[in-house]
């Protein structure tokens, strides 16, 4: 039986997830599909199976009542509308992306040409959700997001989430095609935030060196969704790209 059939056969509703022997490499208990808000989620967790993707399906009525009832933060995802002044202007970004060094094609960056920011989208389902951008200048606040959603920025690919504080971070973090690096954007993790993190099988909580308080937090928050929740207690914040951080990131998400 192939993945689309078992997507057929299982009809998940919304927030649905089910755990059951891999289809492809046939090891028990160690394939998930979660369905959320309409983005079907699938994933191996045996580390030698490379089994993992996603689909577009269609929500019902009930779904979106109960997302309405209950998750606020869910209601905007259709209905995000980029504004007209966020433009794709890649030389006004060349100084922030080679500080950082960030492709702006590959993360899709856009350019705020009234306020003077780099704009992160925030992409979810394929669908742009939001965008959250951060001053080039000193103007305030730093970070702004433009649009209502509580879901968080991300980036990357791999069966591991790396939660961090900003999109930089992120990013620096889902480039090397192991982590998915997940911006929280804010001081709290909202539900759309636990809803999105609950389909890896790990998640790192790797806040800034000053959040220790907030990092346990989280991390306590989060075994309540996630089977392995591990705190990475780090040297500086991971976009400067510390290498005795990035190694026992590395160590710390085998």
């Amino acid at each position: 039986m192939n993945i689309q059939d078992i997507i057929s056969d299982l009809s998940l509703a919304n927030g649905e997830s089910r755990r059951m022997t891999c289809p492809s490499c046939k090891t028990k208990n160690t394939f998930t599909i979660t369905n959320n808000m309409g983005s079907i989620v699938w994933n191996c967790y045996k580390a030698s199976c490379p089994v993992s993707g996603g689909t577009r399906t269609t929500l019902t009525a009930a779904d979106i009542r109960k997302s309405l009832g209950s998750v606020a933060e869910e209601t905007h995802v259709s209905t995000f509308s980029k504004p007209e002044w966020l433009v794709r202007d890649y030389k006004k970004l060349t100084g922030f992306c080679d500080e950082w060094e960030l492709d702006p094609q590959d993360l899709g960056l856009l350019y705020d040409v009234k306020e003077d920011r780099v704009v992160f989208p925030v992409i979810h389902g394929g669908t742009t959700v939001d965008a959250t951008g951060r001053a080039l200048g000193k103007r305030l606040p730093k970070w702004k997001r433009y649009g209502n959603s509580c879901l968080p920025y991300t980036y990357g690919h791999g069966k591991t989430a790396v939660v961090v504080e900003d999109c930089i971070s992120a990013a620096v973090i889902g480039d090397g095609g192991v982590y998915v690096g997940v911006a929280v954007l804010g001081t709290s993790l909202s539900d759309g935030h636990k809803r999105y993190l609950s389909q890896f099988s790990t998640v790192i909580i790797a806040l800034d060196p000053d959040a220790l308080q907030k990092t346990l937090l989280f991390a306590r928050e989060m075994r309540t969704y996630v089977d392995t929740v591990k705190v990475m207690y780090l040297r500086d914040d991971l976009k400067y790209r510390n290498p005795t951080d990035l190694h026992n990131l590395t160590t710390l998400g085998d």
